[in-house]
């Protein structure tokens, strides 16, 4: 499918009437030659079934990977849940010293929305990697298992929705644009040259929660919203680029669509809150016959369908 045909897709669901304009976003989607549909046989087709990665107390299915330090070494208690949130710390650092740290959550990911809620604090770490690095950090999508990360690699192989907080100079400083560590994207129906793309959202300054929402439909499409508003689109992410180092050549096949992968939540030297990481899959059963059938998948597994009395 080419990205004219999605982008086509998505223009004529807008213009549907009776349908708010995040519904006839979901809705106007093709994706891999299947439609979604807009209609159900059971009360429950349309409740959104959410899973919360994030259980407010503790980093239960979540795995930091630290630049210099092996999987699992939460380096200087960088990531560490406090007051129902996910912080991110450095008051244990002497200096940054390229200590790039990405929190894995422990399942990988295909078709999904993902929210994610943060607000940029305090001050930057000691010696830190440059002025590009203040109040930034992301959510890394499509990732390599960490397991196949170098121990001295800067970031994951991965796309990145990056968040940037505003420096209240007045100069714009978009949110959630994508940032490329070993793979590309494609922009306007050509691979993006650059290593960052930027949405067209607006500066958020100072310390207020931001909701970011990706809609990621496998190897297709990624959309980014900003607080509601959808600020980016692009296609067919695949492995590419540069901007990673250190890292093993076998988990770069360059060329590549990439499909699925982990999602990572970056320390990237500045402070950062988390307080809510919540998703919820748009990948399963569309017989509209079955128990656990939604409305609002995208991908079809038939193999998650689930009919009464036929599933013990």
């Amino acid at each position: 499918m080419t990205v004219e045909s999605l982008q086509s897709g998505h223009d004529r669901s807008r213009s549907r009437s009776g349908l708010d304009r995040r519904a006839a976003f979901y809705c106007g989607l093709l994706v891999l030659g299947m439609a979604l549909p807009c209609w159900a046989q059971n009360s429950d087709a349309g409740r959104e079934e959410w899973l919360t990665l994030f259980n407010g107390r503790d980093l239960s299915g979540w795995t930091p990977k630290i630049t210099g330090h092996d999987l699992g070494d939460n380096f200087a208690n960088t990531f560490r849940v406090e007051d129902g949130m996910i912080k991110v710390r450095y008051d244990g650092y002497r200096k940054f010293d390229g200590q790039f740290g990405h929190l894995f959550y422990r399942d990988p990911f295909s078709y999904y929305r993902l929210v994610v809620e943060y607000r940029f604090v305090g001050e930057q770490a000691p010696e830190p990697p440059g002025t590009w690095a203040l109040r930034n950090s992301g959510a890394m999508l499509h990732c390599q298992d960490p397991k196949s990360m170098g121990r001295d690699q800067n970031f994951p192989i991965s796309i990145e929705a990056q968040f940037l907080g505003g420096l209240s100079d007045g100069k714009p400083r978009p949110t959630l644009s994508m940032c490329s560590p070993g793979t590309e994207v494609v922009y306007e129906g050509r691979i993006f040259p650059e290593h960052c793309l930027t949405s067209s959202s607006p500066t958020l300054d100072g310390d207020q929660w931001v909701r970011a929402e990706m809609v990621v439909l496998g190897g297709a499409q990624i959309t980014h919203f900003v607080n509601g508003q959808q600020v980016l689109q692009y296609a067919l992410p695949q492995f590419g680029g540069g901007a990673v180092s250190n890292f093993d050549p076998k988990a770069k096949p360059d060329g590549e669509l990439i499909d699925h992968g982990y999602i990572s939540l970056q320390s990237e030297s500045h402070p950062v809150d988390f307080r809510k990481v919540e998703l919820l899959p748009l990948i399963g059963c569309m017989d509209p016959s079955a128990a656990n059938y939604k409305k609002y998948y995208v991908k079809s597994a038939p193999a998650l369908c689930k009919y009464a009395g036929h599933n013990p």
